[in-house]
């Protein structure tokens, strides 16, 4: 059986595909010869790994944990005639490579992708021959430079406190799509419920003046249909929408939708929902929504970055829900389209955001590493009604260059002036720069915590977190951290430590309750973001064990947090 058989991008799926996950050869380029050694033209490699998982993990059949900072992989595909035919293109997709990635196809150089954590595509066909075909991929990871975001891969041989296992290489599906020589590129839905239609913007590829064609369902039921030509590569519909549902919190009511172009048929599905941000509160659809978030960093026992299946991204949401949260910081981790799509399935919110970490982002270097990457991230998740927010920047230093973090706040509401956003979560807010002013309080004692917000509520600034800033944060977007480990109460790592830690699991929820009333009673308090939803191998904080086993009842920690919150009262 091919590991994660399914198609990978729901919000954009071809029937024509074909998955290259599975058997490939396998080689690790300690001294990064091997373009001088021509390993993209000559022999076989010397290891084997099973893509999409990283050489690091149980599941790829390797567990390389040391750093590898240039590896190959190699493996033969059999390309139909019709798929080589004269006006027909293939694409390669790749899932998430990290980090700079270069591709060969029969000897011939294709293109090189740079970033980590977001997918990418590379029109293969002038290499491709009906019959076999060689494919070469390079991957270059360069962890510890300070030049690339890692999110929270070690740069220490061995995990340490919220590091942890590196991952380099594949780490997503890779996949082949034959397309005609005109077909969708990339697309873009913008929901206006005022005007009861989806604004959609397509972007093709030698389709000028082709017809783009778009069908609305609902339940099976035809809802609305539009059709626009092409000028030169870009084309722009009015999708009218004769009956309206709304995509809500928990009631993730989607359309579905097929595009049309001349023969290139794409099967998507959209939601239609506003978000807005006033008086310090959050509105979904008009209504007051209190975000009862959990941390979630996306790591998994065997896989690292990667799921092992399809349910484990579903049970993960799921864990979340059992226990009365709604949503989810996606955090230090571009998180992969599928997930997205049960999250937009399951009306489950999220924030989206970068991996930031490891690049020092005080250095010119960051726009190169940065930038194109979250470009990429921003046009392929778009689409997406789950993502309430942006947040690409997470507790960033003091010294960091303005400039860079004020273009990544301008790219961000060019491209997206819909959605909430903010510019860097939890220490280093520049206030012009972010809707919402958060902050990050590991703070263990509920009645100092309790203590220290409650001026909010009468308008009066607090100092927060490591810089001392004043202002008059709504989110609380990580607290808690709760170290709990019964089973090892010596070692591991969590907010506080070993001798904070409770000492039993009455004490826990005691505590628990007291640190999430404080933010659900205070008026000023609109969002929470706790820490975390799974341990991750030495950090417990979790509510679940890193092999996902509730630590408490999830009934006793869903009655906690879906206590009615005060802005919910009024």
């Amino acid at each position: 059986m091919i590991a994660r058989p399914e198609y990978p991008r729901p919000q954009f799926e071809r029937k024509n595909w074909m998955n290259l996950n599975g058997e490939w050869q396998f080689e690790i380029d300690h001294g990064r010869s091997g373009k001088q050694r021509k390993l993209y033209n000559d022999g076989a490699f010397s290891q084997k790994i099973i893509v999409p998982f990283c050489p690091e993990s149980k599941l790829s059949g390797l567990s390389h944990v040391d750093f590898m900072e240039c590896v190959w992989y190699k493996r033969t595909v059999e390309i139909s005639a019709d798929w080589a035919a004269e006006g027909r293109h293939t694409i390669l997709n790749i899932g998430a490579c990290d980090y700079e990635t270069e591709v060969w196809v029969n000897g011939t150089y294709i293109d090189r992708h740079i970033g980590g954590y977001i997918s990418f595509a590379m029109d293969i066909t002038k290499a491709v021959v009906a019959g076999e075909n060689t494919i070469v991929i390079c991957a270059s990871d360069y962890l510890r430079s300070k030049t690339q975001p890692g999110g929270k891969q070690c740069r220490q041989y061995h995990s340490v406190g919220c590091s942890y296992t590196r991952t380099t290489g594949i780490w997503q599906t890779v996949w082949l799509e034959n397309v005609p020589n005109h077909y969708i590129k990339r697309t873009k839905y913008r929901p206006s419920l005022e005007n009861e239609c989806l604004y959609i913007e397509a972007v093709c590829e030698n389709a000028d003046g082709k017809t783009l064609r778009a069908e609305a369902s609902f339940d099976g039921k035809v809802v609305g249909t539009a059709e626009a030509k092409v000028t030169n590569k870009t084309v722009m519909l009015q999708l009218k929408l004769s009956e309206m549902h709304l995509w809500g919190v928990g009631d993730g009511q989607l359309y579905d939708l097929v595009l049309d172009l001349d023969g290139d048929k794409v099967d998507s599905y959209f939601g239609m929902r506003k978000v807005e941000y006033k008086n310090g509160k959050t509105y979904i659809n008009g209504k007051v929504v209190y975000q009862r978030l959990i941390l979630d960093q996306g790591f998994y026992p065997d896989g690292i970055y990667t799921a092992p299946t399809e349910q484990d991204l579903i049970d993960d949401i799921q864990r979340s829900l059992d226990m009365g949260f709604n949503g989810a910081r996606l955090h230090q981790k571009i998180f992969e389209p599928l997930f997205l799509y049960h999250c937009d399935r399951l009306g489950y919110i999220v924030w989206g955001e970068h991996a930031n970490w490891g690049l020092d982002i005080a250095r010119f270097e960051s726009f190169r590493s940065f930038i194109p990457e979250w470009q990429e991230a921003l046009e392929r998740d778009f689409n997406h009604p789950a993502i309430i927010g942006w947040c690409p920047l997470n507790e960033t230093q003091q010294d960091q260059n303005r400039d860079f973090v004020k273009l990544v706040a301008d790219m961000t509401r060019s491209y997206d002036p819909d959605r909430l956003y903010i510019d860097a979560s939890g220490w280093t807010h520049q206030d012009d720069l972010t809707d919402i002013l958060d902050i990050h309080d590991y703070e263990q004692d509920p009645e100092k915590f309790r203590a220290h917000y409650l001026p909010l509520e009468k308008g009066e600034p607090v100092v927060f977190n490591h810089y001392k800033q004043g202002g008059l944060p709504t989110f609380m977007s990580e607290f808690g951290g709760i170290w709990w480990n019964p089973k090892d109460l010596e070692n591991g790592w969590g907010y506080g430590g070993v001798s904070s830690r409770p000492q039993s699991e009455e004490a826990f929820i005691e505590r628990y309750k007291g640190l999430v009333t404080a933010m659900l009673e205070n008026k000023a308090i609109s969002a929470f973001c706790y820490t975390q939803l799974t341990d991750v191998e030495q950090e417990v904080n979790g509510l679940y064990t890193y092999d996902r086993k509730a630590k408490f009842p999830p009934e006793v920690i869903r009655a906690i947090n879906t206590q009615k919150a005060a802005i919910e009262e009024e």
